[in-house]
């Protein structure tokens, strides 16, 4: 079989997605877009695209991103499905995270003072909930909806200035839009596992939502998350002959308890999750299976037990330890419980290489659609990108575009995995 040009590749791997595009000229500046988010543009932001594939274009893209109204639904649901055939099934893992765009002034939709991960304290900036599928360390991302703090939900004329539909102007908890974009994305994705961290994980409604949902889950939780042990007993109130039934609740046979006093009382051992560029990446960890204290509520404020999990605190270096639960099989090996849970890092691949090679965070316009429209295309660069990858010698010249060779070139770099691909060689001497 003859080598194929990557744009003949391109052609054939977005059909799926011109056909849910309901104009030909959408289908036409979509492809444009596309092709600008993968090209050499200095940033990915509407002008330096236009001056890169469609000059003298500029108005052509900025309506198209920020006022033409095709709907991001039917994409999202093609997306949905490339990116399972590439990556879905058992073996993979979905993880919910958030990442935020750092932006300036107040206009812009959803911005406002909050923590950002990315600069690692309180600044301006927008936050969007992420959704990315993984397996083998290779991650796409498959969601991304933006975060409306309170502030912007309990003033609607400034909702309606951004352009936000108004079924979008209450306010939800990250979890709650999390688990929402979950039941969309599970119709057409498989996976065997949810994992998120502790600003996900440490809210019990969240947790309890996965359960309810038949999934398995790992999640980052807080030190001062109460438990009781597996022997709990629950004892009731004793019933009268006369009178009206009791409406207390029973009584737990024992006293909750911090995860970090339970895994202190735990023997902490050495393990290795996986092998890094720099080697094995090994810390201390300790596990126990415990219930949560997340059940009903007693009149004293304590909750009843919840549901069985695993317990694991995780020590890289003395004095600074995290903690997950997780729901996994009690028969479940110590080591696998640990290299299920430290999958989760797979997401911050995602978020950088959507900004740092697709422009992610370049959007310089200020409305809901047009913030959403781009995403949704950075997206979908990122798919192809990573299918351009899987396709190996099939596409000699795939190192020929830009963003493919510096996404690529660290997608090696970073993955023990890949030097089998045939396209390792090209791309293992970097951009």
């Amino acid at each position: 079989m003859q080598p194929l040009q990557w744009k003949t590749m391109f052609q054939q791997w977005f059909e799926p997605f011109q056909q849910a595009l309901k104009r030909k000229a959408q289908q036409k500046w979509a492809t444009v877009y596309l092709q600008g988010l993968c090209s050499n543009a200095h940033r990915k932001s509407m002008q330096p695209i236009a001056e890169e594939v469609a000059p003298g274009k500029h108005d052509r893209v900025q309506h198209f991103i920020t006022d033409s109204p095709w709907e991001t639904a039917p994409l999202e649901v093609v997306l949905a499905r490339k990116a399972d055939a590439l990556l879905g099934g058992p073996d993979a893992c979905l993880i919910i995270d958030d990442t935020c765009l750092s932006k300036f002034g107040k206009h812009s939709v959803g911005v406002t003072r909050q923590y950002s991960g990315q600069e690692g304290k309180i600044t301006n900036c927008q936050s969007l909930v992420s959704l990315t599928l993984a397996c083998n360390d290779v991650p796409v991302p498959v969601a991304l909806r933006l975060f409306l703090p309170k502030e912007w939900t309990d003033d609607p004329d400034r909702c309606n200035r951004a352009g936000i539909p108004e079924d979008q102007q209450r306010y939800r908890p990250k979890w709650q839009m999390a688990l929402a974009e979950l039941d969309q994305v599970r119709k057409n994705v498989t996976f065997g596992v949810v994992l998120a961290d502790a600003g996900y994980g440490m809210n019990a409604e969240f947790r309890q939502g996965l359960s309810q949902r038949c999934l398995v889950w790992s999640v980052g939780i807080l030190r001062t998350q109460k438990v009781y042990s597996t022997d709990v007993r629950l004892s009731p109130y004793e019933v009268k002959r006369n009178g009206r039934p009791p409406k207390r609740l029973p009584i737990p046979s024992e006293q909750r308890e911090t995860v970090e006093a339970v895994l202190d009382r735990v023997e902490w051992e050495t393990i290795t999750w996986r092998v890094g560029t720099k080697g094995p990446l090994t810390a201390k960890f300790a596990v126990a299976h415990v219930r949560t204290a997340d059940g009903a509520m007693l009149r004293n404020g304590q909750h009843l037990p919840g549901e069985e999990v695993w317990i694991i605190g995780e020590e890289r270096k003395p004095g600074e330890r995290k903690y997950y639960a997780s729901n996994l099989p009690a028969s479940t090996p110590k080591g696998q419980l640990v290299e299920i849970t430290k999958r989760r890092w797979s997401c911050e691949l995602m978020h950088r290489d959507a900004k740092e090679e697709l422009g992610l965070d370049h959007f310089e316009g200020r409305s809901w659609r047009g913030l959403h429209h781009h995403a949704l295309l950075c997206m979908i660069a990122l798919n192809f990108l990573q299918w351009l990858r899987r396709q190996g010698s099939e596409c000699a010249d795939a190192a020929t575009v830009p963003a493919v060779r510096l996404l690529l070139s660290r997608v090696f770099s970073g993955c023990g995995g890949c030097a089998a691909c045939p396209l390792g060689p090209l791309f293992s001497q970097g951009p």
